[in-house]
């Protein structure tokens, strides 16, 4: 028999329509999922919903199905929400112990609201550090989350529970946000798919305390359903005064074509500016010849930037401070204490300190523009390792301070604001995953899941899923 926990949005909507399952029967197997694996990785806050609610959801689906009258693209489909993002019916808590649970909590994000006007079943909301502000996804509310691939490992951060829901058969779809790489550091620690969009794709709402570069991104198996994923999610909200305007076409639609006369510049360490990794560099290049093969023009080229890392903590660490800036002394002694250090950091910079780091990014981001008239793509190793133990910020023994130290590649582009995705092209000789990162120009979402499903229907893209459970 079909285990409902393995198929991808695309076949769930399909066997509905063909009726060969229902979304009761696909919610409860998800439900299910979730009391199985749950407890070893600990992805699930659970305080969006129970499954008392997510059934009745699925069962008013399945009438809709019965009717031939789905509400959506993704009607009946088990869903994930970072507990980032507004879920009406319960709490938003954003992995902190600061945030009171009372209250009317009526309102849905924009990303969440597309979800449910298309029939999206919500099973529950996936665990956060505590207001998304590192790398790793553990908090002094939910502790820590474990890696699928090896509970002894971190599941990467901040959509950390989302991207071990994914992995795990927790539902096909997560929504996740990326801030200085939160979607994509996750999905490549947990072997899945994941894409930071063009900043304003996807309207948010509450505005981020981290400004602009925070952004909203699908979590999924493949290209295939983030494409699926975007279509409902780009749908416009008055609340966001930064979004952009309507998409052209269907971000579904725009993954056929392949790669080939598509130019690629390869940058395996941005001219020798991050150490990789020899099991995450082989992986890498073996996709990106791949790739060539397909029929994209390769070279090896780096883009014209030095690591912007101060200037990203100038605006990183002043977000911080500001979004705990109404906190008493009592409450901020419950924060993790990481977080207290880069508030307290953030809090002192001046004004002219933090213009200047804007300065810096508006240098990178025009750099970055004049790269993209030579490279449709710039494609990178999303990080320089794999998952290291959980509970830790920094791998042990690495000497780094912050976990901005092991994501070169993945912050600067949430300071230019361009689309980025990523795939897993291979694991290391422990069995963990490796991603391939996938930069476009801005505005460019369309053609980054273009050559990410391309990989995955060429099989350079996608690794076995884990045996937890």
């Amino acid at each position: 028999m079909t285990d409902l926990t393995e198929l991808t949005a695309e076949a769930l909507v399909d066997g509905y329509r063909k009726g060969e399952f229902s979304p009761v029967d696909a919610t409860r197997a998800v439900l299910r999922r979730i009391e199985e694996v749950d407890p070893a990785v600990n992805a699930f806050v659970r305080l969006a919903t129970d499954a008392a609610s997510a059934l009745g959801q699925a069962e008013a689906s399945a009438g809709r199905w019965r009717r031939g009258e789905p509400q959506g693209l993704v009607d009946g489909v088990p869903v994930s929400v970072k507990d980032i993002l507004l879920l009406r019916g319960g709490p938003t808590l954003r992995g902190s112990r600061t945030v009171r649970a009372e209250g009317a909590w009526d309102e849905d994000a924009p990303s969440v609201a597309r979800l449910r006007e298309h029939g999206a079943v919500f099973v529950g909301r996936t665990t956060t550090p505590e207001f998304g502000w590192k790398g790793v996804t553990d908090s002094p509310l939910s502790g820590v989350t474990r890696n699928p691939y090896d509970v002894s490992r971190t599941s990467g951060g901040s959509s950390g529970g989302s991207a071990a829901a994914v992995a795990l058969g927790a539902g096909p779809l997560s929504l996740g946000t990326d801030g200085g790489g939160s979607v994509r550091i996750p999905a490549s620690f947990c072997g899945i798919f994941g894409l930071k969009p063009t900043y304003g794709r996807v309207p948010l709402f509450p505005a981020s305390a981290f400004g602009t570069l925070s952004h909203v991104g699908p979590m999924t198996r493949n290209a295939a359903d983030a494409a699926l994923m975007m279509d409902v999610i780009t749908g416009a909200d008055w609340r966001d005064w930064s979004q952009l305007g309507p998409v052209e076409g269907s971000f579904r639609d725009g993954l056929r074509g392949g790669v080939r006369g598509l130019r690629v510049a390869f940058s395996p360490s941005f001219g020798g500016q991050v150490a990789v990794r020899p099991a995450v560099a082989a992986a890498v290049r073996r996709a990106v010849e791949g790739l060539a093969g397909l029929g994209a023009y390769v070279e090896e080229a780096d883009p014209d930037v030095t690591d912007p890392v101060e200037a990203f903590h100038t605006l990183w660490f002043s977000g911080a401070a500001r979004v705990t800036q109404h906190l008493s002394p009592a409450q901020r002694a419950l924060l993790d204490p990481g977080l207290r250090e880069i508030c307290a950091q953030g809090s002192g910079y001046s004004a002219l300190a933090y213009l200047a780091a804007v300065d810096v990014r508006a240098e990178l981001g025009r750099r970055m523009g004049r790269f993209h008239t030579a490279y449709d793509l710039l494609v990178t190793p999303t990080l320089p390792l794999t998952a290291f133990e959980a509970g830790a910020e920094v791998p042990a023994g690495s000497g780094l301070r912050r976990w901005t130290g092991w994501t070169p590649f993945t912050y600067p582009f949430n300071m230019t604001q361009q689309p980025a995705a990523t795939v897993p092209v291979g694991t290391d000789a422990d069995g963990l995953p490796i991603g391939l990162q996938i930069v476009g120009a801005r505005h460019a979402d369309a053609l980054v899941l273009r050559a990410a499903h391309t990989l995955y229907e060429a099989g350079i893209a996608g690794i076995p899923g884990p045996t937890l459970g």
